[in-house]
């Protein structure tokens, strides 16, 4: 037994520590499965099989910090990690776990209705999962399964970025956790005097801008040779560059006036003390590419109607990841694995 007997934070494992788990337990057995091209690995959120003349990519992903539109995130959530790797997704599974005492027909209904109508939305097949009431639970809980298919050609790593290529980020961040502080804490907002349209738009960011990345990941690598994607989830941006550069092995360089927080979400942040750089992001991608392509990229995006930035680029000095100040100053980029809307949610 270990003698640190610390308690765990709510959110993601240290990635030091969950490193340390791959390595010892769960690495070394894929590696005997010549057919797993992607396995368990910090930064890569699903794996890749193969399967002859294409890949199967298969993701799996819970949603915890929602009860509003919960099968609506569960099926996108899964999606963005699918189609970073390149791939269309196909087929979803789910696991609904229904907290007893507050678990009515209504409830399950809805949960399968928007499960539904979100798969059917996207071309996305249902074909199975597991439903259950069980105790311990003060809300609904939705573990998702996605598998989807990419031409072999067609596949993007997040361990595949290159030194010195450019950094683009999407539309913006602190999108999901600007939606669910607006769903999960309107009361609390309302006390604090603002409006109903405020609220209302912040709610409205699950759509607008909303938390797909579908229409710019399949957009970009339809389009140029993208050597990675990764959308920053729990964490944050900061945290999902990180992941970035801890698979790729490689460093950053970011300006952080270039980073684009949109005015709701630098609102909330100010409201509620937290850190919007390592609040849960869903909806903006992360994008890298060679520098000779990234502002035709950035056109394509803003041409097809998605904001577009390049934020800084990859370098080869690895962990070593640094941000520019205003001013030019040098500054190391902190990050945390533990999201900051879990201290008010």
């Amino acid at each position: 037994m270990r003698e640190n007997q610390n308690k765990f934070h709510i959110g993601k494992l240290k990635h030091r520590f969950l490193k340390e788990m791959l390595d010892n337990f769960v690495s070394s057995t894929h590696l005997k499965n010549n057919r797993v091209v992607v396995g368990s690995q910090i930064g890569e959120d699903a794996a890749v099989i193969d399967m002859g003349d294409k890949y199967l990519v298969s993701k799996t992903d819970p949603i915890t910090f929602v009860t509003d539109e919960i099968g609506y995130y569960a099926v996108h959530i899964n999606v963005n990690d699918v189609v970073c790797t390149g791939a269309i997704p196909r087929w979803f599974q789910s696991t609904i776990l229904l907290p007893a005492g507050r678990t009515d027909a209504d409830l399950i209904e809805y949960i399968f209705k928007n499960i539904q109508d979100t798969c059917r939305s996207l071309g996305i097949t249902v074909i199975g999962g597991h439903t259950e009431i069980t105790t311990g639970l003060n809300r609904p809980i939705i573990i998702g399964s996605l598998l989807g298919e990419v031409e072999k050609e067609k596949l993007v790593l997040s361990s595949g970025a290159k030194a010195n290529d450019s950094i683009i980020l999407t539309k913006g961040i602190f999108i999901e956790g600007t939606s669910i502080i607006a769903r999960e804490k309107e009361t609390i907002l309302k006390q604090k005097g603002f409006s109903n349209d405020f609220i209302e738009k912040c709610k409205n960011f699950l759509y607008n801008p909303g938390i797909s990345v579908f229409k710019e990941a399949i957009t970009s690598n339809d389009n140029f040779p993208i050597t990675s994607m990764h959308d920053p989830t729990e964490g944050g941006l900061f945290c999902g560059l990180a992941e970035l550069a801890i698979a790729s092995e490689l460093g950053l360089s970011i300006k952080k006036e270039l980073i684009n927080i949109l005015p709701e979400p630098l609102e909330l942040s100010k409201v509620f003390e937290i850190d919007p750089y390592s609040t849960i992001s869903s909806g903006s991608l992360l994008i890298s590419i060679n520098e000779k392509y990234s502002e035709d990229l950035i056109h394509l995006l803003k041409k097809n109607g998605i904001l577009a930035s390049k934020i800084g680029k990859f370098t080869s000095a690895k962990e070593e990841y640094f941000i520019l100040d205003e001013n030019r100053k040098k500054l190391p980029m902190n990050y945390t694995e533990i999201d900051e809307i879990t201290k008010i949610v």
